[in-house]
């Protein structure tokens, strides 16, 4: 006789839509890819490309070498710039080399490039809202003269913030932080300086905007929450603070091999989503493991469709993929 199946409980598992890639991390990746295609291995890539270890991995496989300067690279191979933007002295050293480089930054953390040059250019004093030490800061802090841009991280650095002019401040933020920690910064700027000059269109991105969104909607829902992606990434470590925030247990993780099923010993209903950087795929593998112990009914939830895609670099556009 066949043993009896044994007794799965029912677990509703709510998907967060959107989840996962954007265009930026899309496009971001597609110019690596190209790149090996177009040019042969080893291409090499400065920081990792998007902040997801899978990526990185798979990435590698493929024949991308990761490194952190621009002379750990030979001069006879291609190099990628990460999403995250550099600052201008890396392009500039590259050419000074006669380096082949290709700039993968997000086309909206170069958008916040441009505006701090705008500001810079109209003489305005420039804060930044953003996280010490992130790539993207430290790319955005780079296109500019050293003191010309004043890191703010919270809303004490707001308040303690003494311009040389009051009357004369604009500010810029990262594109992948809290909407509503950032919001609490921008507000205490503007209790203090009424005149401070804003983006003309927010500076966090659309994509972190969405998921965060989707995860409120996901969490208010959930008994306990899961965000695919790794601990470097600040999408996903800011998805992460957003679902503690409207209510939910929320757990970080790499992939399936992070899931501790102890998490959902008394969740009937858990949520699913992903960082800007994490692929499908991560998640599709929770989804089976959660299966192999429960009996597992999905069910997706859209806050919002996705449509944004980015053009590469010339140089790929033409390249047919592999």
């Amino acid at each position: 006789m066949s043993q009896p199946h044994a007794f799965r409980p029912p677990l509703t598992v709510l998907l967060a839509t959107p989840r996962g890639f954007c265009a930026g991390v899309d496009r971001a990746i597609q110019i690596v890819e190209r790149a090996i295609a177009k040019y042969g291995a080893p291409v090499y890539v400065r920081h990792e490309i998007v902040h997801n270890r899978h990526v990185v991995e798979r990435l590698k496989a493929l024949g991308a070498i990761f490194v952190e300067e621009l002379d750990e690279c030979p001069l006879d191979r291609p190099v990628v710039f990460s999403a995250h933007g550099v600052p201008k002295a890396v392009p500039a050293e590259a050419k000074s080399r006669r380096m082949l480089y290709l700039d993968a930054t997000c086309p909206l953390v170069s958008k916040v490039h441009v505006e701090a040059g705008r500001h810079f250019d109209a003489g305005r004093e420039i804060v930044l809202i953003g996280h010490a030490g992130h790539p993207e800061v430290v790319g955005t802090m780079g296109q500019l003269p050293e003191g010309a841009v004043v890191l703010i991280e919270t809303t004490e650095d707001a308040r303690a913030f003494t311009p040389r002019d009051p009357s004369n401040v604009a500010f810029v933020t990262q594109t992948t932080l809290s909407v509503d920690d950032t919001a609490e910064i921008v507000a205490a700027l503007r209790a203090r300086f009424p005149a401070i000059a804003a983006p003309h269109k927010e500076d966090i991105c659309y994509a972190t905007t969405n998921r965060q969104e989707a995860v409120k909607a996901v969490a208010a829902r959930s008994d306990v929450l899961l965000v695919l992606g790794s601990a470097n990434s600040s999408n996903s470590v800011r998805l992460a603070e957003v679902a503690r925030r409207a209510g939910s247990a929320a757990y970080l993780i790499d992939d399936a091999d992070g899931l501790d099923l102890a998490w959902l010993s008394r969740a009937a209903v858990v949520g699913v989503t992903a960082g800007a950087s994490a692929p499908e795929v991560l998640v599709q593998g929770v989804i089976g493991r959660l299966a192999q112990s429960y009996e597992v009914s999905v069910e997706e939830i859209d806050a919002k469709r996705e449509t944004v895609s980015f053009k590469l670099p010339r140089l790929l556009e033409s390249l047919s993929q592999s």
